[in-house]
């Protein structure tokens, strides 16, 4: 029991953080490599796409938390009390 939560938990980390690296990285390529690109002005006023694009980054990793949290308060919580009746406490 306690092998399958440990082995759950650790392989959607693991998931989510490579989620996130190649957001992240793909972010910082896109600056080092297409500086023209992020230049690009949205709606036709002094905001660029480089703005919204590094707002997305920020958002993205609020949601991969929230992902974390919902998964981690339904199943981890569920393993974890099981693992807990089965020790008897």
């Amino acid at each position: 029991m306690f092998q399958t939560l440990v082995h759950e938990r650790t392989r959607f980390g693991w998931i989510l953080t490579g989620l996130m690296l190649v957001v992240y990285f793909g972010f910082i390529g896109l600056i080092a490599f297409d500086k023209a690109l992020l230049a690009t002005k949205v709606g036709g006023g002094t905001a660029s796409l480089g703005l919204f694009l590094g707002v997305g980054v920020i958002v993205f990793a609020f949601i991969l938390t929230g992902i974390y949290v919902v998964r981690a308060n339904g199943r981890y919580d569920a393993l974890t009390a099981e693992l807990e009746r089965s020790l008897g406490r």
